[in-house]
């Protein structure tokens, strides 16, 4: 199955991407999702303790269910002033 994934802020910038689809297994998590894109993206294993993740602009955790043509948002913490 197919998901979208949108990455956002400053770890879009680290990962030089803020967008991309990834072939998944039915079946597939959010966990799953993570694991397939930490093994593609070294950035990304070192902030994944810090992330939020939504699909389909609901907060989700990682044990969530992904469905073909989901849209996974990988939101790494901000702060402002």
């Amino acid at each position: 199955m197919t998901v979208h994934v949108l990455i956002f802020a400053s770890l879009a910038q680290h990962l030089g991407i803020s967008n991309l689809d990834i072939d998944m297994p039915d079946g597939a998590t959010v966990r799953d999702a993570l694991d397939h894109l930490s093994a593609r993206f070294d950035g990304l294993s070192e902030a994944r303790t810090k992330l939020a993740t939504a699909v389909n602009m609901r907060y989700v955790g990682e044990g969530h269910l992904l469905l073909e043509g989901d849209e996974l948002a990988i939101i790494p913490p901000v702060s402002g002033g």
